[in-house]
């Protein structure tokens, strides 16, 4: 195991730190069993678990997304004691969907005479948002409330999700055909957009020979519990150390994208805690308690790019919040 890099007014937190940094090894060590070659995008993967957020990962078919989602559940026990993985629920988005496909509805029981709720597919630890896109906006509305808040409302009555409920969602950018594109108030509720990328060529080789998904993925078994998940989003934000003026320059790049001539819409204060989240949650899992100069650059278009309204769509989103996080970092005096 790699040395946790602890900053020395913190020493007496480091068995906290080397505790979370571990299961962070354990998490990515048993999703690379299944997925090749793509060990940055677990990365990011587990930050967002690890930060309390929602990740949106957004590429074309066969490249693995599903395969993630479930490799992540199969990885988490529901306790420390037990061997039986966190409850995953794949919804399969299709354009004749309901909101209450999603979030459960009342049903009556003419024996008592009253309504019963009956839990829709979102009520699970692990939850698996296949091909957002092909559903109408107002079933990927359904999912605000629960994104934002983890908790559904029915009617009169408000449920409380589980402390740990990951939404993993995809979409396939490039077909466009019988799709609903997502409305920004609805990214806004992600996190991180990721892409994952073909693999190189002697990783695909080792895919075919493997066939991972079908022979490695149904033998996957828990290498951490919710509790050690859920004790690890604590580590990340209470206990990584973030300068101050890392702090500024995450509400810099926010500021500087409301009134940048290329850009109609700018990120909101939501985007740059966002990164500040997620920027503590890669620190630890990078096996560091506290947050650089670099994880600001690498993090920013991640978090930001899918909050912005471009002017021109020829600009690249991913290009433009690097070349503002630099601006921004370069200003720092230290």
């Amino acid at each position: 195991m790699a040395t946790v890099l602890i900053r020395e007014e913190q020493i007496e937190t480091k068995k906290e730190f080397e505790d979370s940094y571990s299961v962070s090894l354990r998490l990515i060590n048993n999703l690379e069993t299944v997925i090749r070659g793509k060990h940055e995008v677990l990365e990011y993967l587990v930050s967002t678990l690890f930060a309390g957020g929602h990740i949106l990962i957004d590429d074309v078919p066969g490249l693995g997304k599903t395969t993630i989602a479930k490799t992540m559940a199969r990885s988490i026990a529901k306790t420390d004691k037990s061997s039986a993985a966190v409850q995953f629920k794949r919804i399969q988005f299709t354009p004749d969907l309901l909101p209450y496909d999603i979030t459960g509805v009342d049903i009556f029981n003419p024996e008592n005479r009253k309504f019963t709720f009956e839990k829709g597919p979102v009520f699970a630890n692990i939850v698996l948002a296949d091909e957002i896109n092909r559903t109408t906006p107002k079933v990927q509305s359904a999912l605000l409330e629960v994104m934002a808040e983890n908790q559904v409302t029915v009617g009169n009555k408000t449920y409380l999700m589980d402390p740990l409920f990951f939404v993993i969602a995809t979409q396939n950018p490039v077909e466009t055909e019988g799709t609903y594109s997502l409305p920004l108030a609805q990214l806004d509720r992600f996190l991180m957009r990721v892409e994952i990328g073909y693999p190189d060529a002697a990783y695909e080789y080792e895919i075919v020979r493997d066939n991972p998904s079908f022979t490695i993925l149904p033998k996957v078994k828990p290498v951490c519990s919710k509790s050690e998940i859920l004790n690890a989003r604590k580590t990340a934000s209470e206990l990584v150390f973030c300068d101050e003026r890392l702090l500024k320059v995450s509400v810099d790049i926010a500021v500087s994208t409301r009134g940048h001539r290329g850009i109609e819409l700018g990120v909101s204060p939501r985007g740059s805690l966002m990164l500040v989240r997620i920027a503590k949650a890669y620190a630890l899992i990078k096996g560091r308690s506290y947050v650089i100069d670099q994880d600001i650059i690498d993090l920013a278009p991640l978090v930001m790019s899918h909050r912005l309204r471009l002017k021109d769509i020829k600009i690249d989103p991913h290009k433009l919040i690097r070349e503002i996080a630099l601006a921004e970092i370069s200003k720092i005096r230290y």
